[in-house]
């Protein structure tokens, strides 16, 4: 009998199968929470809450070619939704009782780590400025697609949608790109936000 695959070893409880998940795919989940939240800290957090949610529901991870990653992604793109939804609660709150922060306030630490990055940072973060106008639906296959390089078979499984919706959402959020200018430079988002060619994606559909 051939030794049981990873997905086989996960879905029984196996503790290596986690820890050599989690070896192999922190630094890309954590990645890609980072860009959802524009926070390192934030993306720490929610890197630690994504491999909790695989392991309490490991019973339903699935495979796609091979890897488990597309299944992990979706599992980050759920956690990060419901930690913006909570954030934009929060603030709301904040914001009626006259609480939230006003431009010129001292910047917190985190906000003067941020801002002494390199310039290609500052840019990527007018850059998701932009990407967060957007519905959250279209963002999602945008980042799955465009920066964690998923194809699109991979971002659909991800998702939990159709690939013909992958592509209609991934067009409609280019052609609302290309509109936007992300800062005083003049720079479009999709300077940052969008390093693939629509051939290249072809070329792993």
């Amino acid at each position: 009998m051939p030794p049981a695959s990873l997905v086989e070893q996960l879905r029984a409880g196996s503790r290596e199968a986690m820890s050599t998940l989690f070896a192999e795919h922190l630094d890309v989940i954590y990645n890609y929470c980072y860009r959802r939240t524009s926070s390192w800290a934030v993306a720490e957090d929610l890197s630690a809450t994504v491999f909790l949610e695989v392991w309490r529901h490991r019973r339903r991870a699935v495979e796609l070619d091979g890897s488990l990653l597309p299944w992990l992604y979706g599992v980050a793109t759920n956690v990060c939704r419901n930690h913006l939804r909570s954030r934009r609660r929060g603030e709301q709150a904040l914001g009626r009782l006259e609480l939230v922060d006003r431009p010129g306030d001292d910047p917190s630490p985190l906000a003067d780590l941020v801002a002494s990055r390199i310039d290609a940072d500052r840019r990527l973060r007018r850059a998701l400025a932009a990407l967060a106008e957007l519905p959250a639906d279209d963002q999602d296959v945008f980042l799955l697609v465009c920066w964690e390089q998923l194809s699109y078979p991979q971002a659909a499984q991800a998702l939990g949608i159709p690939v013909g919706t992958v592509r209609s959402r991934l067009a409609r959020v280019r052609r609302r790109l290309r509109l936007a200018d992300t800062g005083p430079d003049g720079a479009p988002a999709t300077t940052e936000l969008d390093p693939r060619t629509p051939a290249q994606e072809d070329d792993r559909a």
